[in-house]
């Protein structure tokens, strides 16, 4: 239950709400909207700005509280990541949800934090501790598995790179129950992630070149079994996904 609204003008002022107990911020409000049995302070971060994209060098920034429509409308946003951002929600819901939001509310069948994962995105935060100290910038899979207590101020990822995005599930308006991105740099560095099972997407490869691709899928999804599908069949499609994803670079 929300029992307090701020709407603050500035940063500090929003990371000052921050710190204190029981207070959480809100983006969109896809799911502060959903209730809880907690009584919580809500900090409205519209007012901060954080909501642009902008293309700096080869990289792509992307503001906090962007909706996922907007980026998915961006003339930068890559054609791989426009598949796993469609595959994500509605558009409905596309239209409010933040970047920022579903990355931190993200699970392991997320397309599009998967899609992250592969292009080695990186967040941008503010601590929140009482000293504020200046921002500090964490890898997308250190921040999904350490979910240390920031405020994303922006998530940027590289643009000069090559990625391909590939899925398969029960009906086109489920979520997959096996996705792969694979992302290609000009070095040969290639990393491969999987979703569609668990707490997290997964991190199956990154490496100096693309050899192996199918059989890192393989041996990542060995024993992801839930009720979606049995994880020999996620093993087997992980790698079909993979080596499709490796032909479409």
């Amino acid at each position: 239950m929300i029992t307090t609204y701020h709407r603050p003008k500035t940063l500090d002022e929003a990371l000052t709400l921050l710190t204190q107990p029981n207070t959480v911020p809100l983006g969109g409000g896809t799911l502060l909207s959903k209730g809880t049995p907690d009584s919580v302070s809500v900090v409205d971060l519209q007012l901060l700005k954080l909501d642009s994209i902008n293309k700096k060098g080869n990289d792509l920034e992307i503001g906090a509280t962007c909706t996922l429509q907007t980026l998915l409308e961006s003339e930068h946003c890559p054609e791989a990541l426009k598949t796993a951002l469609k595959l994500e929600t509605p558009l409905n819901i596309r239209n409010s949800a933040t970047v920022a939001g579903t990355i931190v509310s993200s699970d392991g069948r997320s397309t599009f934090v998967t899609m992250l994962l592969s292009m080695d995105a990186k967040i941008d935060g503010r601590p929140l501790t009482v000293d504020r100290p200046s921002s500090t910038v964490f890898g997308l899979s250190e921040f999904i598995l350490t979910k240390p207590k920031t405020l994303i101020t922006s998530i940027s990822i590289p643009l000069n790179v090559k990625t391909a995005f590939e899925y398969v599930s029960k009906t086109p308006a489920d979520k997959p129950i096996v996705c792969a991105s694979l992302t290609q740099w000009n070095s040969g560095r290639t990393r491969l992630t999987l979703g569609g099972f668990g707490g997290n997407p997964m991190l199956a490869m990154d490496g100096t070149e693309s050899n192996g691709v199918e059989e890192a899928a393989r041996n990542a999804y060995h024993e992801a079994n839930d009720e979606w599908a049995s994880a020999e069949y996620r093993a087997e499609m992980a790698a079909v996904l993979s080596k499709r994803c490796l032909e479409n670079l």
